[in-house]
């Protein structure tokens, strides 16, 4: 039974902005991509302030500790007063590169860089 500061895992990490959907996060804990106190979880689960929330992002793992909890989505604006990242700066920088890696691999086909994308690539390697 859930009290005002227990919610449900799924529509929490909905309503902080962190899956676009419910059943995105409902999806995600039934595939044990989410961990709760370094224990996997299921959509059902209640948390309350306090806890630490990881959630499986390849090639690394995001960690979010709950200040506050919510049923509702918010404005993105409003989710710092109620979750806080706390993933390490090395594995955020892990994932910037591997973005950026993704980015240089051009599939064949795709044909010319756009102007943008010229202008990225120019940037990257020239400083």
């Amino acid at each position: 039974m859930e009290t005002a500061n227990q919610v449900r895992i799924d529509k929490f990490l909905w309503a902080v902005r962190l899956f676009k959907t419910r059943s995105l996060a409902a999806e995600a804990c039934k595939k044990r991509q989410v961990t709760v106190d370094n224990s996997y979880v299921k959509p059902s689960r209640t948390i309350k302030p306090g806890e630490t929330i990881s959630i499986k992002e390849p090639p690394i793992e995001k960690q979010y500790k709950i200040i506050n909890t919510a049923e509702k989505r918010m404005g993105a604006k409003l989710t710092p007063g109620y979750i806080e990242e706390i993933t390490p700066e090395s594995d955020l920088e892990i994932l910037k590169m591997r973005r950026l890696a993704n980015k240089m691999n051009r599939p064949k086909g795709m044909g010319r860089p756009t102007k943008k994308e010229r202008r990225d690539l120019d940037n990257l390697f020239n400083g």
